[in-house]
């Protein structure tokens, strides 16, 4: 009897350190984060982005009427001051603050979407942030906006912007603007496909549900007579909408798109919160179709949720989720938040409150990033009710190792937002997408985290960016942040590309194409900066001479009148 009370003794404390080995604790107070959105109705957005590229995570909240936007710097090791100069007068009620690289000079430009005082786009121009909205071509007057994300539809190497308007009155549709390389956008929405009825839209995502290397939009509509939206990306410049054959057309109070490969298959799949009827997780099958797993895997929440997140909290890699409700805990069977610990075996376990401890407020977006590069991930809430901000560190027991992975695009858009990036370790994948505008109003950090568990060494990390170029780097250490250069580790692989070959590669002077596609080619050769170093026509043999450039890595841009290639070589 004493041997059996002693077993079950242990288990049962095995048991709880198992539930508690997540751990975070509320410190926006302690750390200098401790500002308010004020009150606002459906919640402000959230962003955990290093907007100065001072390689440190910083926070910018939106706020209600009559209040600036904050930006809080993070001056050290997770510690915050407010930002005094680059910080635009904006005292409209905000919704979605994203700061977006659009015009590719290596500096954060800032867009805050509002739904009382109009959208605003300022251009960061060396240290100061200018409102450049009326030359831009981006609507000024109030559209009703709530959600922005940014993609590049077109794979012309600039970012686009999807703008979810709410409109209860059903008159304002949802807008895509197309980036027109210039500093200008173009309403593109009726020739892309979009449409123009309006939808109640909260909030939309780019991402490659089909993997077929162009960026698809799914939008979260609000109430139960709309429905959500999948538009598909033919490739052309044009969309079509996929959503009931896609499975992903439900008609509840949606409000985020969280995009995740939560079963580490290679295929992205979507979170999608909702009112008291329960969230959706929708797993992605791979063969242009959805199932909902939030019964199976147990993520319904059944709550009034809000935004939500995929984090790896523990590092051990896979994807664990975070959600926020706009109940505070005081009404007994709804949750204020809830944490699942993903269980590798397409469920996730709730953890207690104890893993965040007065984790009670109204909140509503939220955001990963990491305050003090210590390869573990926090979490940001904006709570409504003029409660502070929630800054959740983690202080999870740090013994599993991790990676962290920064893009920069060279013929890509310079932020990398549309990229693939895969690693595997022991022969087990991890995947993750880069977007910008994501979650429920929330941008998360412009760094990818993967955990690593116990393993010292990445067997290789590999990114496919959306120009098709892909790099990849082997045996990469762990507890690092990687940063890495389109282009400027070209995968072996990549000269062949949709049908259409590159040979010899190696070459010596001249290139050959291979393609069974019939008419004319342009081509453009760029070096691994993105410089252009040589352009011309295909000849009906189908060969380029290159013997007049330097040896060394290239990659060549490949165009008929239908689409184009993107292609490595090199010259020896």
């Amino acid at each position: 009897m004493e041997l059996r009370i002693i077993i079950l003794t242990v288990l049962i404390l095995n048991l709880k350190e198992v539930n508690c080995q997540i751990n975070f604790q509320d410190q926006a107070s302690a750390r200098g984060a401790g500002a308010s959105c004020g009150i606002i109705d459906y919640g402000g957005g959230i962003s955990f982005f290093d907007y100065n590229n001072d390689g440190m995570d910083d926070i910018t909240i939106a706020t209600e009427d009559a209040q600036n936007l904050i930006i809080l710097k993070n001056i050290s090791e997770g510690f915050f001051i407010p930002e005094t100069n680059l910080v635009p007068i904006n005292t409209f009620q905000q919704r979605h603050p994203a700061w977006v690289d659009y015009d590719n000079d290596g500096d954060f430009d800032l867009y805050v979407t509002s739904d009382t005082g109009g959208n605003r786009l300022y251009e960061n121009n060396g240290g100061n942030l200018t409102d450049v909205t009326v030359e831009s071509g981006l609507p000024m007057p109030n559209i009703l906006t709530f959600g922005a994300s940014w993609g590049d539809y077109n794979n012309d190497g600039f970012l686009d912007v999807f703008l979810s308007n709410r409109d209860v009155n059903f008159q304002i549709p949802n807008y895509l603007f197309k980036n027109n390389g210039d500093g200008t956008f173009s309403n593109v929405s009726e020739i892309a496909g979009i449409g123009t009825e309006s939808h109640l839209s909260f909030c939309s995502a780019f991402f490659d549900y089909n993997n077929d290397g162009w960026q698809d939009i799914y939008v979260a509509n609000d109430k139960t007579q709309t429905q959500n939206l999948l538009y598909r990306n033919n490739g052309n410049g044009t969309f079509t909408e996929v959503g009931e054959s896609s499975y992903t057309n439900i008609s509840i109070d949606a409000m985020s798109t969280t995009i995740g490969d939560y079963n580490n298959d290679g295929w992205f799949d979507i979170y999608v919160t909702n009112g008291l009827d329960g969230n959706v997780l929708f797993k992605n099958n791979g063969d242009g179709t959805f199932t909902d797993m939030a019964t199976i895997s147990g993520t319904t929440f059944n709550s009034a949720a809000w935004g939500s997140v995929f984090l790896d909290a523990e590092n051990d890699g896979d994807l664990d989720l975070y959600v926020s409700a706009e109940s505070d805990g005081t009404v007994s069977g709804l949750l204020s938040s809830a944490f699942y610990e993903n269980q590798t075996n397409n469920t996730f376990s709730l953890l207690n409150n104890g893993s965040f401890n007065n984790d009670n407020a109204q909140s509503y977006a939220n955001a990963i990033g990491d305050i003090d590069n210590d390869g573990y991930p926090e979490i940001i809430v904006n709570n409504s009710n003029n409660d502070d901000l929630f800054l959740w560190k983690n202080q999870t027991t740090q013994n599993n190792n991790w990676l962290k992975v920064k893009l920069e695009g060279t013929t890509s858009n310079r932020q990398g937002i549309g990229s693939t990036i895969e690693i595997s370790v022991n022969g087990h994948k991890q995947y993750r997408y880069t977007l910008c505008g994501e979650g429920y109003l929330g941008q998360n950090s412009g760094t990818e985290f993967f955990g690593i568990g116990s393993d010292t060494v990445i067997d290789y990390v590999k990114v496919t960016w959306l120009s098709g170029i892909e790099d990849i780097l082997y045996n990469v250490s762990v507890n690092q942040t990687l940063n890495i250069v389109e282009g400027s580790n070209l995968s072996i692989n990549n000269y062949e590309n949709d049908g259409i070959s590159i040979y010899p590669n190696p070459t010596d002077n001249y290139l050959n194409v291979k393609t069974n596609e019939i008419g004319d080619f342009s081509f453009r050769i760029f070096d691994l900066s993105g410089r252009l170093i040589k352009t011309g026509k295909i000849n009906k043999n189908r060969k380029i001479d290159i013997g007049d450039i330097s040896s060394g890595h290239y990659f060549i841009k490949l165009q008929n009148q239908i689409n184009y290639n993107v292609l490595s070589f090199l010259k020896n």
